[in-house]
Formats: structure tokens, C-alpha cells, sequence
């Protein structure tokens, strides 16, 4: 355990002018509060909070730094007090040490939702000084350390924890070292095999080729020398860790992986690491395809280095890391590098980080703790493509990332109102795929909104965040309306006044805030009707009455599922239905005008249309979800409603060209084709096509039997 002249040894070191007395008091004032207890090791639980602020000092922190680790868990274990806290050590030690405090003693219903919520906290805390995050990770770091005194299926949980959200935010703050070391001691909880085998394996690599290293070094030291580049070359092997996830990533053996050792040449100037990789490519055989300038265009962390691959000295494929002295010291400490032992409010606002931001949008989009964590997880765990604006801007974005996940990056109301995209010149779909050095250029139009279909393509958290959050609005509002609806007409059967009064107190009994969430709870099926009517304070019961029915006939109006655009202007042509209520086609019988249909009111997904004969509708549905409903009369020419068919026909050339020529005759739409079945003499097909109605359907069937390659055609 560090002793106190030790720990102010190490801070006076680098930060002179540090205050010896406040670090001396917090000290004591730990020391004191800890009192007798103890770790699951048996220690004095004091050496925790100590070691803690050890590692701090190895990362050359602030003195504020340093005592807010000293005092980060005495509010929580101990007696004291933040307000004792900002009294003896002033509001800014008490703000970090609030904003570390471990946040266990959440009454919530799961680990997960706990999980979820102490992450919320964090993301907020830091962001107001990322000193937080610098002590949490520190606190971290020594629990790792010290988890093999802790029961099994805790270090099972803390490693997995771990793994999901420490890990990525020392990465995300550049603090390799930190990174890699926790990395490595949840790797040895959660697949200890695993680990021992690498290990074992990398023992029997150093036993056998003990001067490969030494002698790959002092070939490139050599090479650098002769061409006048004072530089300094180091071997670093890879974690055990990276090892395993290569290997999985590659679906190769340990054997056949040839970069185990990272070789890295540290020179003084940006323009001597171009030169330092001159004479490496023209030294020794280049791999192709494996290059990458992290000087021109950084990572989100701020790394900065040359990689490249070589054939190098001994006929070895190395990997290469060229930087300069300033590069690899923030490669080591992150953002730690940039304002070490400094007082400037400007280093600790942890707004200045792009990351970080991004996190705090997420955050004001996502509906709970649950879904901010999941979306969370999607930003931090991705490799980096990097593209650029018409305007020579860098974006950066997770691997797989589309034009909807660019225009969300630029900002959130340009990815709302995206129609369109242009990827190197060139228009493109939404969902295509963005590569590294893309130009990508989003156009925008203020009629356009998100759609729901989206979600199925983006991968960042931002964009995914703020699509389902448009989603749950528009939802919610129609939900409402169809709530509203329902209960008016329930109420006026019952001859229940529809008043404020009768409202307000059923509202009460199911302990919502406001009646549009009673509304929009019975819209969506959380509530029936049955439920709300007898619990009104105007319902009277009657014994010849059937409490259990409550027939109505509701209107409707389009929602987005899954492509359908939001309106609030026009309707959809059925009768009986009143603008307001979420509705989609069923994908079972695709109703079509002109076919006898039903509609369906289900939990969550507002009212289904089917028709009345649709085999997918259960028989022992609740007759109350059922409404009756039918097309209206007079139906625009320009209306369009998507019908499928089963199509069978010869295998000969031309035939899918004969087909879809016959359907476009017929002034209708082929919106989607899917092989089902397919042998040398026949394919069998399911053809979606747009047309006005069932009618239309027909003749489309009838054009279809006439070509002589059709073998069979009927409607699905």
C-alpha cells in the first residue's frame, strides 16, 4: 500500500506547484472514514481508494484528480456527506467526487436496468468534467486487479461490464495502456482457457525465436541510421486478447498468425515519419492493401500514427506503427496527455469531445436507460471508416455505416429531412454502404421525415436513437387518437358522461400523469375498454347488460409500417374509419379494393387490415379487437395497394423478361419478386405487384396465363 509522503512524492514530481496540505487532508479524512473496514482480500478497504489514486499519478493527473480519488467512495461506504465534502475541500472536489460516487444503491427491478442507469449517470457526470471518467476508469482498473477475491459469478459480471463499457471508453479516450490491461483481465474471467492457451503458446514462441526480435530491431535501426532519421525502434506483442480476436476475425490458428509482435519507430517530426516510411517501403517488400495514414486523418481519439505491413529483416511479415514522440505519449494516456496537471476549465469540459457529445444525444433520444445502453454499445464497438463532405469536412463513422448514418453524424435535422444521396458524384440508395475516403453529399427537403425502415440499415446509436424516437411520437400520437376515439364511443353506449371529471379519475385508478396517456394506453391495447368503462366513476351496472362487448366502428388513417409515409391530410379509403388511428396492410392476405375486410386492433401496432376470409387471423382472437370495416365507393385512379401472386413458369431464356413486359402492360408496378423454388425446367416465383384493386389484380392474372411461358398464376 502507497504511503502518504509516497503519494505526494509522486505528484510533486511533475506538478510542483501542487497543494501538498489538501492532498495530505484528504488523506487523513479517508483514512479516518474508511476506519475498519475491509475488502473481500482482507485489506483495509483504505488501500483501495489509495491504489486508485496511485494510478492517477502514473497518468500524471491533477491534484484535484488525485484527492477526488482519495474521497471517491467515502459518500457512498462511509458516514460522510457531500455537503461535508464541499466544506473541507471546496464545490469542485465535491462536484467530481458526486460525480464518481458509485450509484449500487439504485432502487431498480434488474441488473440490467442497473447496469443501464449507473452508465446514464456517468455519461452525464462526465460530461460536465471528464476527470470523472478518468477516475472511474482507475477505479476500475484496481477492482480488475483485485477480482479474484470476489465471488465467481461477480467477477463473471464485473468482467462482462467491463468489457461492454470500460473497455470502449478507454478507447475511446485513447488510453491504449488502460485499455489494453483491463481488456486482458476480463479476458482472463470470462474465457480463461482461452487466455492460458495463448499464453502458453506465445511462452513457446519466445523460447524459440528469443533473438528474432533483437535482431529485427537493430536491421531497422540500422536502415533508419543510414539514411540520416534519428529515431528510436521497440517491439511491442500484442494482448493475449487482440491475439484471440484475431484469430476469430480471421478464422485462423494461432499458428498462422504472422503479426504477433508490433514493431514501432519513434522519430522526432511529422515530416520524419513520411521519410521513416520511405525507407521502410523501399527496404523491404510491401503487403498490399495494408497501409493506413492515422496521421493525415486521425482517429475519433485523436491517434495519430503510420501502419503499415512489411516482409521484413529474417523474412518475417511485421506490422509497422511510425509516430512521433508527442503521438505515442497520447497513444499511451489519451486525452490525460493533452492537459496533464493543468487547471484550465477548457481541458476538464468534457462537451469538447466529439464522442462524448455524440453519447449526450443519444441520450436525449433514447426512450429509457435500456435502449440508451444498447445504442451505446453500437457507437463504441465499431472500427472507423472515414468520408468526406462536398466541402473537404472529415466524417468519421462506424464500419458498415450508410448515407442515413452520415447525414444523422452531420447533425440530427439534416438525417431527418435525408431524400436522397450522391456518394463520389454518383446517386445512390440510402442504404448503401459508405468505404473509406467516400465523398458523400445528402440531400434534404423540409417535406421529408424519418421512416420507420431506416432502423433496418443504420448502425450508429445517434441514428438509430432519433429514427425510433420519431417513431414512438408519431405512434403515440395516432395510439392516442384511436384511444380517444374508442373511449368516447364506449362511454356514449354506456351513457357515461364524457366529461373532465370521469376522465381525470380512471386516468388516476391506472396511475397516469395525464389522460393522453390513458388515451394512447387504450389505443395500443394496454387497457380495454371493458377495463376503463367500470371503472368510471358515471358507469352504472345493469344486470341485462353485456359488459363484455363493446362493438365499434373506428376510423383510421396511414401509418409508417414499414414504408408508408405520415400524413395528416388525407385518408385512406375505408369506411368507418376517422383520421387519427395507426393502421397497416397485413403482409398475410395483402387486402386489396374490392375484398371484404377486417381490421384487427392489436398491442403496439395500432390496427391491422385483413381480409375477412385471411387464414393468418387467429380464431380465438377477442371478438371486442375486431372491426368491421369496408373500402369506400368512389376510389382514386391514383390510389395503389400492393396484392401478391404465386407465379410458375418455364425456365427458358427470356422468360422473366415475357413476365414482368405482361405485368407492365397492364399499367401495374412490379414492387418486389422472390425465387421460392427453382429447378432446370421450372421457377417458381412470389411477385408483389402495385395495383388499384382487386380488379385490376385480375386482369393482371389473366394477362400473365395468356404469355405461352406461364405455367400457373394465382393469388397469394
Amino acid at each position: 500500500m502507497i504511503r502518504q509522503f509516497e503519494l505526494v512524492e509522486r505528484l510533486k514530481t511533475y506538478d510542483p506547484s501542487a497543494d501538498e496540505e489538501l492532498l495530505n487532508r484528504a488523506y487523513v479524512f479517508s483514512m479516518k472514514a474508511h476506519g475498519t473496514q475491509t475488502r473481500a482480500s482482507g485489506d483495509p478497504y483504505f488501500s483501495h481508494p489509495l491504489e486508485v489514486a496511485g494510478i492517477l499519478t502514473e497518468l500524471r493527473l491533477d491534484c484535484y484528480s488525485i484527492v477526488t480519488a482519495l474521497l471517491h467512495d467515502t459518500v457512498e461506504d462511509t458516514l460522510a456527506t457531500i455537503e461535508e465534502i464541499e466544506e473541507l475541500f471546496g464545490p469542485e472536489i465535491a462536484r467530481l467526487v458526486d460525480g464518481v460516487t458509485k450509484l449500487s444503491r439504485l432502487e431498480l427491478q434488474s441488473e440490467a436496468t442497473r447496469q443501464a442507469e449507473n452508465f446514464r449517470k456517468l455519461v452525464l457526470a462526465m460530461s460536465n468534467d471528464i476527470r470523472v471518467l478518468l477516475v472511474k476508469l482507475a477505479d476500475r482498473l484496481h477492482n480488475m486487479r483485485t477480482l479474484e477475491f470476489v465471488p465467481i459469478d461477480k467477477r463473471k459480471r464485473v468482467a462482462r461490464e467491463t468489457m461492454e463499457i470500460y473497455v470502449p471508453l478507454a478507447e475511446r479516450m485513447g488510453m491504449q495502456g488502460i485499455k489494453d490491461e483491463l481488456e486482458d483481465l476480463a479476458f482472463a474471467q470470462l474465457n480463461t482457457e482461452a487466455r492460458d492457451s495463448i499464453l502458453s503458446r506465445l511462452k513457446f514462441l519466445h523460447e524459440s525465436s528469443e533473438n528474432a526480435v533483437s535482431t529485427i530491431i537493430n536491421e531497422l535501426s540500422e536502415a533508419l541510421t543510414k539514411s540520416g532519421i534519428n529515431s528510436q525502434v521497440m517491439g511491442r506483442e500484442k494482448t493475449p486478447y487482440s491475439i484471440w480476436q484475431k484469430m476469430h476475425k480471421k478464422n485462423v490458428a494461432f499458428e498462422q498468425l504472422s503479426d504477433i509482435m508490433a514493431f514501432r519507430i519513434i522519430v522526432s517530426t511529422v515530416p520524419e515519419c513520411y521519410q521513416a516510411l520511405g525507407v521502410m517501403h523501399s527496404n523491404y517488400l510491401v503487403i498490399p492493401g495494408r497501409f493506413k495514414d492515422y496521421i493525415s486523418t486521425p482517429k475519433p481519439n485523436k491517434y495519430q500514427s503510420l501502419h503499415t505491413w512489411l516482409m521484413g529483416p529474417l523474412n518475417h511479415r511485421i506490422e509497422m506503427q511510425i509516430r512521433t514522440k508527442d503521438m505515442n505519449q497520447i497513444s499511451e494516456l489519451g486525452v490525460a496527455a493533452h492537459w496533464q496537471y493543468k487547471h484550465d476549465e477548457e481541458y476538464h469540459d468534457g462537451k469538447q469531445y466529439a464522442w462524448l457529445r455524440g453519447l449526450l444525444e443519444i441520450l436525449e433520444q433514447a426512450s429509457g436507460p435500456e435502449e440508451f445502453l444498447e445504442h451505446t454499445k453500437l457507437e463504441m464497438f465499431q472500427d472507423q471508416v472515414f468520408c468526406f463532405t462536398p466541402k473537404g469536412d472529415l466524417i468519421s463513422l462506424p464500419k458498415g455505416s450508410t448515407s442515413i448514418d452520415f447525414a444523422y453524424e452531420i447533425h440530427s435535422a439534416v438525417g431527418d429531412r435525408t431524400v436522397a444521396t450522391k456518394i463520389n458524384g454518383r446517386q445512390m440508395p440510402l442504404r448503401t454502404i459508405l468505404h473509406n475516403g467516400d465523398q458523400v453529399e445528402i440531400v434534404t427537403s423540409k417535406n421529408q421525415c424519418p421512416s420507420p425502415t431506416w432502423e433496418r440499415f443504420v448502425v450508429t446509436g445517434k441514428a438509430r436513437a432519433r429514427i425510433r424516437k420519431f417513431v414512438r411520437s408519431q405512434q403515440r400520437q395516432q395510439f392516442g387518437e384511436l384511444g380517444k376515439s374508442m373511449v368516447h364511443k364506449a362511454f356514449i353506449k354506456e351513457g357515461i358522461d364524457f366529461t373532465d371529471k370521469n376522465l381525470s379519475s380512471v386516468t388516476h385508478h391506472f396511475k397516469h400523469s395525464h389522460v393522453e396517456d390513458l388515451f394512447a394506453a387504450v389505443g395500443q391495447g394496454v387497457h380495454t375498454l371493458k377495463d376503463v368503462v367500470v371503472n368510471t366513476p358515471g358507469y352504472v351496472r345493469k344486470e341485462d347488460k353485456n359488459v363484455n362487448k363493446f362493438e365499434e366502428v373506428l376510423p383510421i388513417k396511414e401509418i409508417t409500417k414499414p414504408s408508408s409515409k405520415i400524413t395528416h391530410k388525407t385518408s385512406l379509403p375505408i369506411k368507418g374509419l376517422i383520421p387519427g388511428m395507426a393502421l397497416h396492410f397485413a403482409g398475410c392476405c395483402h387486402p386489396l379494393p374490392g375484398d371484404r375486410i377486417i381490421g384487427i386492433v392489436t398491442t403496439g401496432s395500432g390496427v391491422t387490415i385483413h381480409t375477412h376470409d385471411c387464414e393468418g387471423v387467429s380464431s380465438t382472437i377477442d371478438p371486442e379487437r375486431i372491426l368491421d370495416l369496408s373500402w369506400e365507393d368512389n376510389l382514386g385512379a391514383e390510389e395503389r395497394h400492393v396484392g401478391r401472386l404465386k407465379v410458375i413458369f418455364f425456365n427458358k431464356p427470356g422468360s422473366l423478361a415475357s413476365m414482368t413486359t405482361a405485368i407492365s402492360k397492364q399499367a401495374a408496378n412490379i414492387v418486389n419478386l422472390k425465387v421460392t423454388h427453382r429447378t432446370v425446367e421450372f421457377w417458381d416465383l412470389f411477385v408483389d405487384v402495385e395495383v388499384r384493386n382487386v380488379e385490376h389484380l385480375g386482369v393482371v392474372q389473366a394477362a400473365l396465363r395468356a404469355v405461352p411461358i406461364i405455367n400457373a398464376v394465382e393469388r397469394i
